[in-house]
């Protein structure tokens, strides 16, 4: 499997300190997170570069080379000039990114920025990297295996914020047991979505009458609106009064199923990861909320524990809880995450449009113009 190797442009630089000067320090300034300064103490490594290995999941999910993969080279490059980025996307095939994780180990990688495709299928390979003396950061995922730090946000409460933000506009409907709702988990793969649905399931148990719930492999889009639409037809279109959607790709396919199936209109429906899509189906009252978790910050912890680690300096958790994770191989990675924000009609302009994730120009498209006037957007 080729790999694209990329040296650090000065341009990539200065776009990093023009986007980051303020979390230059340490990842606690940058997003909740607590890693050593790699400008402190022994900078050997850092002067003579270093190869660093970036594994992303897939790119059907707009973010990954829209955001992290360009924050996370940004940052890199002002962190450590002279090394190079060693990338490949797995186009969300766990085999695929087996391959492209050995690969760069035969490239003398000295640390590796994971996001895995499947958190299980990967942890031979991050056993190889430990066995090799590689060192392996978990990126927004919690990979299996002995992985040194991990970064990500506080999966169970984003679970926990989706079932508040479905309860809340179920019981503005009238009593949230009064007919069935519908529950599309995420990849049963992703050790994310377990979180995601603890979460969803410490608001929502004893509230509402789950009708029919399904963990949907791939975090399919297709396969999530085709579980809703069989849902749909078996409990009765009309008796629908909200879905969980775990997250903004597929509530897409979920809305399509909605619509076709005659579900009522303003029937709430939930989300995650702030989406274009999803902020233009909540400016159009076809989608509730979704769940803003600003990438940057989680792509800057990810590039400073990735050289601080290679550089053998120490590093720390921080954010919600004890500071470490535990991944069935070790009770005490370092940790370090970061909250997440809900996003609702009400506050798209003080959340995406005011961090610059979304312009407004970006989301008023046409067919979305008139609702972004009624918010106040244009």
């Amino acid at each position: 499997m080729k790999s694209a190797v990329t040296r650090l442009a000065a341009g990539g630089m200065a776009l990093a300190m023009a986007f980051g000067m303020a979390a230059c320090g340490t990842t606690g300034q940058a997003g909740d997170g607590g890693a050593a300064s790699a400008s402190a103490g022994d900078t050997g490594a850092v002067d003579r570069g270093f190869k660093i290995g970036l594994l992303l999941p897939e790119s059907r999910t707009a973010r990954y080379e829209k955001f992290d993969r360009p924050y996370i080279t940004e940052h890199l490059a002002e962190l450590c000039p002279k090394c190079q980025v060693v990338y490949g996307n797995a186009g969300d095939d766990p085999d695929r990114q087996r391959q492209q994780f050995d690969a760069m180990l035969n490239e003398n990688v000295k640390v590796i920025i994971l996001d895995p495709v499947d958190a299980r299928a990967i942890a031979q390979s991050v056993s190889n990297a430990r066995s090799q003396g590689v060192k392996v950061v978990a990126y927004d995922r919690l990979a299996h295996g002995p992985i040194d730090a991990y970064t990500s946000f506080d999966n169970i409460q984003v679970g926990r914020m989706q079932g508040q933000a479905l309860l809340d506009a179920l019981k503005a409907g009238g009593d949230p047991g009064r007919g069935p709702i519908v529950m599309i988990n995420g990849s049963p793969s992703d050790p994310n979505a377990d979180d995601f649905k603890k979460g969803v399931h410490s608001i929502l148990n004893g509230q509402v009458i789950v009708g029919r719930e399904y963990d949907t492999p791939g975090w399919s889009p297709e396969r999530a609106g085709t579980e809703a639409a069989a849902a749909f037809a078996e409990l009765g279109a009309e008796r629908i009064i909200g879905v969980y959607a775990a997250n903004d790709g597929m509530a897409g396919g979920v809305a399509l199923a909605m619509r076709n199936a005659g579900v009522r209109k303003g029937t709430p429906l939930t989300g995650q990861d702030a989406e274009l899509a999803a902020i233009q189906r909540i400016l159009l009252g076809t989608q509730t909320m979704t769940v803003y978790k600003p990438i940057r910050p989680e792509a800057v912890n990810a590039a400073q524990l990735a050289v601080d680690l290679a550089s053998g300096k120490p590093v720390t958790g921080s954010g919600s809880g004890s500071g470490t994770v535990d991944n069935g191989t070790s009770s005490s990675i370092p940790a370090q995450i970061i909250q997440p924000t809900v996003v609702t009609w009400d506050n798209i302009k003080d959340t995406v449009v005011k961090d610059g994730f979304w312009t407004v120009q970006e989301i008023c498209a046409v067919d979305v113009r008139v609702a972004c006037e009624a918010a106040g957007l244009t």
